[in-house]
This record gives C-alpha cells, structure tokens and sequence, in this order.
C-alpha cells in the first residue's frame, strides 16, 4: 500500500499522462514472484535515491508523512527473504521492484 500511495503523489504533481502500471511475474525456475509498481511521476532525484529505505528520510512536506513508509516496507520484504530495488528518472518515472521467494524456513507459500 505504501509503494501505491507514494506512486499517487507522485502522479498528483505530474503533468499530462498519470499513470501507474503494476506488473506480476512468476519465476518457477527461482522459485520466486516479482511485482513492480511503475509510475509516470514526478521521479526522484539521483541524489536520494541512496537514502530512500532509511528510516525519517522524507522529501515530503510537513505534516504529509514521517519517512517510515519505504522503510519499514524494505524491513518487511527482507524478512520475507526478498529483496526490493529501484530505480528513477527525476522528472519522468520512478520504478520500484520487488522479488519474494515462495519458500522460505521449508514453508511453501504456494497452492
């Protein structure tokens, strides 16, 4: 929800065409599912693009968001045994991806 809700203010400050694309893989070879939530925002620039999962990091105004949403998000994910990547073009689109094996701890979370 947290990656949703930041890709819609990020849309909210963009020009022309909004839009958010989120896409499913299934790799059975790895054992693993991906998702990907695209956007056609604002973008992030270069230089915070390192900072995003810390906690309080926060390029939003006041009283819009603390800076925990990304982070406790990658905290989720990495104890799930994923991993969650991304990658921006400031001013055009922003691209988070997230891989989440379907075994972990010899628990399957399939069928």
């Amino acid at each position: 929800m947290n990656l949703i809700s930041n890709a819609a203010e990020a849309l909210e400050s963009r020009q022309g065409d909004r839009i958010l694309t989120i896409e499913t893989q299934y790799f059975p070879q790895k054992g693993s599912i991906a998702v990907s939530f695209r956007d056609t925002g604002v973008g992030i620039p270069p230089e915070n693009l390192s900072k995003l999962f810390e906690p309080f990091f926060s390029t939003k105004k006041k009283g819009k968001g603390v800076g925990l949403g990304l982070s406790v998000a990658y905290g989720i994910i990495q104890e799930h045994g994923g991993s969650i990547q991304v990658q921006s073009e400031e001013g055009k689109w922003t691209t988070f991806s997230i891989e989440l094996p379907l075994k972990t701890n010899s628990k399957v979370f399939s069928k």
